[in-house]
């Protein structure tokens, strides 16, 4: 029997020595709990994604000085046994670091393994820093249980899909008792039900039990979820750790089973996580309040237009870091509705956030007019809607600067895909929230939002009114842009193509064949298919946004600016 500690942390990418701190108290817990293993996440030492701060001078030394650390800390509990991840020295050709998984024990390294699949898709870019280990199985006796070990992406590939190499086979050769892996696996949506079947199915394909242990926390665009599981052959995923928090929590191995501490057989796991809009929202939530924290920031400020987009912007900020630490301002300008002013009111009352109002008509006006002086040319048109954008930009900025506050910005997915934004104006900010949410999830998480709390936190008003920039007279975004629930379809198709689910791909490729019947449909299309390529530029400049769904713009979506689309 084997007693096994998984220590689901929130890691600090760079901060070498806090990582060493909570690896050590989590480990005196599981040492308290009589552990004989504790198990920690990839690169836990240094946080993932460190990037190329592993080039920067002095960090492997940093790193260095932390592996010490730890073997010292693990002598003074030399029962225990240390499983974590670290970048070490690579021998030979090639890049100079490995991908490592480094097991400590009574002050001594026990093992030591090198991630063999590197991913380089999507959000990874692993090989630019790495150099894959050899094609071997590490297994270590601990105790009366034979220990594999693996690193995240070697477990991916147990249908031979992405790689030549499937180290689970080799695994399956060395015949452990127990595999345990350690992942940095980011979030979302679908990610946690991908993750149950595919080592389910590698569990019960190989015969071996499993033990998965993810990182937790918010990294710039990336959210990990935690959701740490075990899985046995027969019966799948059998325990899961919490999502979206901390958890340092102990299990029992024996003879081929997972047990809780106290030796009685977890509770059901269930199939399916949690549903879309309530995942939505801990996520960006989480994203927030790691962001904040770990930029140094403990207030926000929102631009309240009395729009949707800002309302629900104002209300997932409130919930991550508390309605004393946001600030809202309304900037009407000689086209905003009086109505879009009292939304504004109605919602930070209702938040209980503060809201400030800054007029910006006079402002405009003073531009406008110098503009003309200038360059002999009225400014009308669409540089008079994007001036006003602009000066709200810049309001927002001065308040940020001066205060201390950071700025969210407030675009959506739709409007950011096809640059229904304003560069230098409502692109202003620090971290987009709502930014891989198309415009008709921004209108179901609202609505989310407003049941989770049991009560109207965003006035049914903003939710009901059509949306609009308020920059010209009786402006509407149907003017410029397809309805949402059209233009949204579209651009699932476009961006995120077969990374949608199958039923949320096959619904979108439906809805867009049968768009496409006649020539108006294709030429719609087509028209939404060089915006999403020419407003590139746009978003190359525009803050990181939380990102929700498997391919989201940034690092997730890589694409040339100065080039032909057709």
């Amino acid at each position: 029997m084997l007693r096994i500690t998984l220590a689901q942390l929130n890691f600090t990418v760079g901060d070498i020595e806090g990582n060493v701190a909570r690896m050590v108290a989590a480990a005196q817990q599981a040492a308290r709990e009589q552990a004989d293993l504790v198990v920690f996440s990839e690169l836990s030492l240094c946080g993932y994604y460190p990037g190329d701060m592993l080039e920067e001078t002095g960090f492997q030394q940093r790193i260095e000085a932390g592996i010490s650390a730890l073997q010292q800390a693990s002598a003074e509990l030399p029962q225990l046994h240390w499983v974590l991840g670290a970048p070490t020295p690579a021998r030979g050709p090639g890049k100079r670091l490995h991908n490592s998984l480094l097991v400590l024990q009574g002050g001594a390294v026990r093992l030591q393994y090198a991630k063999q699949l590197l991913p380089t898709y999507n959000i990874f870019d692993e090989r630019r820093h790495f150099e894959p280990g050899p094609d071997v199985a590490k297994v270590l006796r601990i105790g009366s249980t034979q220990v594999g070990l693996l690193i995240c992406e070697d477990g991916w590939n147990d249908h031979g899909a992405d790689y030549a190499t499937n180290p689970f086979e080799r695994m399956r050769d060395a015949a452990p008792d127990l595999v345990v892996s350690i992942n940095a696996s980011p979030s979302h949506t679908g990610k946690r039900e991908q993750r149950h079947q595919i080592f389910a199915d590698a569990a019960r394909r190989h015969g071996l039990p499993i033990l998965y242990v993810n990182q937790i926390g918010g990294h710039d665009q990336v959210v990990y979820d935690g959701a740490s599981f075990a899985a046995e052959p027969d019966a799948g995923v059998v325990f899961e750790a919490q999502r979206f928090v901390e958890d340092v929590c102990t299990l029992q191995f024996d003879n081929g089973h997972f047990l809780s501490a106290e030796g009685a057989r977890p509770a059901p796991v269930p199939a399916q996580g949690l549903p879309t809009m309530d995942f939505y929202r801990q996520q960006i939530v989480l994203g927030l309040r790691d962001y904040a924290r770990r930029c140094g920031f403990t207030q926000v400020v929102v631009g309240s237009s009395g729009g949707i987009d800002s309302a629900l912007t104002l209300a997932l900020a409130v919930e991550a870091l508390g309605a004393d630490n946001v600030v809202g301002i309304t900037m009407p300008s000689r086209y905003s509705s009086s109505g879009s002013v009292d939304d504004s009111v109605a919602l930070c009352h209702n938040l209980g956030v503060q809201l400030f109002t800054h007029p910006i008509a006079e402002l405009v006006a003073s531009y406008a007019q110098q503009f003309e002086a200038s360059f002999c040319k009225p400014l009308v048109g669409l540089p008079l809607e994007n001036l006003q954008a602009r000066i709200r930009g810049t309001v927002l900025m001065e308040y940020s600067n001066a205060f201390g506050h950071l700025l969210l910005t407030t675009g959506n997915k739709s409007e950011i895909s096809v640059g229904y934004c304003t560069l230098y104006g409502d692109t202003n900010g620090g971290l987009g929230l709502i930014g891989d949410l198309y415009k008709t999830e921004v209108f179901a998480l609202s609505r989310h939002v407003n049941e989770h709390a049991g009560r109207e936190l965003i006035p049914q008003a903003i939710i009901d009114k059509e949306p609009s920039a308020e920059l010209a007279p009786g402006q509407r975004d149907v003017d410029s842009l397809p309805p949402y629930p059209v233009l949204d379809e579209v651009l699932k198709l476009l961006i995120e193509g077969d990374r949608l689910s199958a039923a949320e791909h096959a619904a979108a490729q439906n809805f867009v064949a049968q768009l496409q019947t006649d020539d108006a449909g294709r030429a719609l299309v087509q028209r939404v298919r060089m915006m999403v390529a020419r407003n590139e530029y746009k978003r190359r400049q525009a803050p990181p946004i939380v990102r929700v769904r498997a391919r989201a713009f940034g690092s997730g979506r890589q694409m040339p600016i100065a080039a032909r689309y057709v």
